[in-house]
């Protein structure tokens, strides 16, 4: 299941959760909850591998690209050095390798340019995963610290307000017998 997969059903189980009265509170399964962070703390690292493999990919496509553009290169000024001999071939061999060269600078730099948009969608990608995980997590700990602090107002003793005026009542405030 996807980091996204997982994102949602944490959201589906806070956002089905009881609510607590009076507040803007609720109350989920606290080993629901931490059972699917747990699942997208494991997750995590896979993708941040996969991440990793795109950006050595990338770099491997770029230097293919440069080994290529190089080679064109090459060819172009060995086919030059050939043609060197005669003054109507020379010039002939200097146009065709300055348009081999032109042709191969404009090819690597269309390559960078696909290049850096794929990678470029694909941190976008991963940055956007990122932040709606962490996201996830802050409202997670926010609920929790919420519950935390409606678990600890509901242990404040409050005073009796019965004692000290030297009646007895009951409920009703009726006196009693003593």
């Amino acid at each position: 299941m996807e980091i996204h997969d997982k994102l949602d059903e944490l959201t589906q189980v806070i956002e089905s959760a009881r609510a607590v009265p009076m507040s803007a509170s609720c109350m989920v399964n606290r080993a629901d909850v931490l059972a699917l962070l747990d699942e997208v703390r494991r997750q995590l690292p896979s993708d941040l591998t996969r991440a990793d493999a795109l950006l050595g990919d990338a770099e491997g496509v770029i230097a293919e690209a440069r080994r290529h553009g190089e080679e064109v290169i090459a060819s172009a000024h060995e086919e030059k050095m050939r043609l060197v001999s005669e003054t109507e071939v020379q010039a002939q061999a200097q146009r065709e390798a300055g348009r081999i060269t032109a042709a191969a600078e404009a090819e690597a730099e269309r390559m960078q340019r696909e290049i850096d948009d794929y990678i470029d969608a694909k941190l976008a990608n991963f940055e956007l995963v990122l932040t709606k995980t962490l996201e996830a997590v802050s409202r997670g700990r926010d609920k929790i610290a919420g519950r935390r602090a409606v678990e600890e107002l509901s242990g404040i003793a409050l005073p009796d307000f019965d004692e000290g005026d030297g009646q007895t009542g009951d409920a009703a405030g009726e006196p009693t017998s003593s």
